[in-house]
Formats: structure tokens, sequence, C-alpha cells
């Protein structure tokens, strides 16, 4: 069985920046182990697969180790690879979910996902667990699904040198650390070493809970936003209450084949 394999630099504006996603559109559904088996063989952060037609699909996220129930970079790349590649001058493509429906629009090179609002709720009693996972005290330690921890400069985003084993510990998926941005909004950084992902370069589904809670904070609705990982990655983003826009570039850096044996 030969299958179609993309390999997406998403949020960037030029290869070898932005997040790395593999997108594997497929006829049907394959079984569950061969899925994980292609992310693993993959190993790239997450790998976007999906099953439809004429706008509407289904789409799955694995990362190297498990299935992820939202992911925004991937979820970017396919729609990439929608408008581009299997259904070509499309500009709107609507993915069924684990985290329910996701929207994705084109306007000229830019891509804009809709997807759910995730606010975060204060934590208290999680700055020392937090403290000594990260090596730094944040300011203040909120929660969804992932820990948010802000800081109050972008130099102590930048400078933080996680204890990943500590972190993968923590009871939350993730740690998103974020910070005031200097010549944007508010920058970020996200470890989720749970799932085999020490630092994602650049993340969508963390800006669920970002974008609400700086929407909240700067008393604005349209932020732009960066994460400072090693790649960077630069992303538009909008609070629209219930759901929030988070908007940016792709750039294919790859195209092939899988070659999977017969059944």
């Amino acid at each position: 069985m030969k299958l179609r394999l993309f390999q997406i630099d998403a949020f960037a504006g030029r290869v070898f920046s932005g997040n790395p996603a593999a997108v594997v559109p497929l006829e049907h559904w394959l079984d569950d182990q061969t899925l994980q088996s292609i992310a693993a063989e993959n190993n790239l952060s997450e790998t976007a697969f999906f099953v439809g037609e004429k706008g509407y699909f289904q789409i799955r996220w694995m990362t190297p180790t498990e299935e992820v129930d939202l992911c925004g970079h991937a979820t970017l790349a396919a729609a990439w690879v929608v408008f581009n590649e299997i259904e070509k001058g499309r500009s709107e493509v609507h993915f069924r979910s684990q985290s329910g429906p996701l929207r994705v629009s084109a306007l000229g090179d830019t891509l804009s996902l809709d997807f759910p609002s995730r606010p975060p709720e204060a934590r208290d009693g999680a700055t020392a667990a937090l403290t000594a996972a990260l090596g730094a005290r944040p300011r203040e330690v909120l929660a969804s699904r992932d820990y948010l921890a802000v800081f109050e400069t972008e130099d102590e985003v930048r400078a933080l040198n996680p204890d990943m084993p500590k972190v993968a510990a923590l009871d939350h998926m993730a740690v998103i650390a974020t910070a005031p941005g200097g010549d944007c909004d508010f920058v970020s950084r996200f470890f989720v070493p749970s799932l085999g992902i020490p630092e994602d370069p650049v993340t969508g589904s963390a800006h669920c809970t970002l974008v609400p809670y700086w929407s909240k904070r700067l008393g604005k609705t349209r932020l732009f936003a960066r994460q400072v990982s090693a790649r960077g990655g630069e992303l538009w983003c909008e609070d629209r209450g219930e759901r929030v826009s988070i908007a940016g570039r792709c750039v294919k850096y790859l195209e092939g084949t899988i070659e999977l044996p017969a059944a």
C-alpha cells in the first residue's frame, strides 16, 4: 500500500522555521496501530491524518507515542495540503475532530484556524512544583488542559531550561510559559515531554489558552504573538468569545510516499 506524505512547516514564512508537521491524507481509516507506527516513524511532534472530500474531513493527530485531542500546527498544515494538493482552489475546509468542529480559512498565503477557546483558571498550590520543573518562579500560575506559567519578561521565558522529567511528572499534559513580548503582544514556549516532545516549536492549541488570557489582561481582542523556541513562529490571533482565531503561514518542505507492506 502506498500513502502520500507531506511535511509542512507551519506558522512559518520560510522552510526550517515554524513547526514541522507530517500530513497523511487517507482514502479510508487504517487501524490505530498502523497510524501510530507511521507517526512514530515520522518522529515529528505531530502527524495529521484525515479522511473525506469536498471540503469536509475527519482529522486525527498523533505524536510519536500517542494520539492527542487537538493540534493547531498540524491542522494548519493539513488545511494547506487540502488547499494546495488535494482540492486546489478551495478557500475553506471543515474538520471533525475529538475537540469538535474546526474550520480553516485561506486569505492569500495566510491560513486562519477557528478553534475552541480554553480560558485558564488560577491554580493555587502549583507554583512550587512548576518552579522546580522550570528552574524559575512564575509570577502567576493558571491551567486549562495545560499549565500556564506567566513570567514578568520575555527574557525570562527565553532563558528557561526546564528539568524535563519533572515537567513530565506534573499533573497536566504540558506547560505553557508566557510573558509580555518586546515587539509583539506576548511570547510563549511549550513543553510537553509527557508525550515525547521536550519542546514544541510552535503550538496552535496552546494559543486556545493564551489568547483568552492575554486578551483579558491587555484589554484587546486582536493579538500578535511569537513562540520563541529555537525555530520560532508568528501567530496572528483573535479572541472571539467561545472561539479563537489563530492564523499563520505554511511552507512545504517535503513530499513523498509511504510504502506499507501488503496486508
